[in-house]
């Protein structure tokens, strides 16, 4: 049995790899958000899994994006002024406000998500059905085996 040598150049080093197929993907799906509906990837990030999750803190969107606070503050800000998100006092803690789509936020975010489906499928036509399965579990299983992180250990 061959033990796998260390990758010598960083082309060949697994988290470089993901790094750049990610970047790569997103920004494909970024230039379309981007033209029609002047969204940046975060805000874009944020409002998908606002789309998703419903009302969460920015701390909890960190977690979730595993994104730095900073990042995820300025594109609030930015969404807020834009009438995209709303922010209202956490009944369950005073110190902290939930975010969620305002009804305009939730109109892009139907705007944006079949478009983005679009890119996927057109992305992964590349691999079988089977294979999209498979490299999404390995995703997942990678990403759980990676731990946990606390929102404060994001910054860059």
């Amino acid at each position: 049995m061959s033990k796998r040598q260390p990758a010598q150049r960083l082309a060949d080093f697994l988290p470089y790899q993901l790094s750049v197929a990610s970047n790569a993907v997103s920004t494909r799906i970024a230039e379309q958000y981007r033209k029609r509906f002047a969204l940046k990837t975060t805000e874009w990030r944020i409002m998908a899994v606002l789309g998703d999750a419903g009302a969460l803190t920015q701390r909890e969107m960190s977690q979730l994006t595993l994104m730095d606070k900073v990042p995820v503050n300025r594109a609030c800000k930015r969404l807020e002024d834009r009438g995209l998100i709303q922010r209202s006092p956490n009944a369950s803690d005073g110190r902290s406000h939930l975010l969620e789509l305002t009804t305009e936020g939730r109109a892009v975010h139907a705007g944006i998500m079949p478009l983005a489906v679009k890119i996927e499928e057109e992305l992964f036509a590349v691999l079988s059905p089977a294979e999209q399965a498979s490299l999404r579990d390995m995703l997942v299983r990678v990403r759980e085996n990676a731990g946990d992180f606390d929102a404060e250990s994001l910054a860059d």
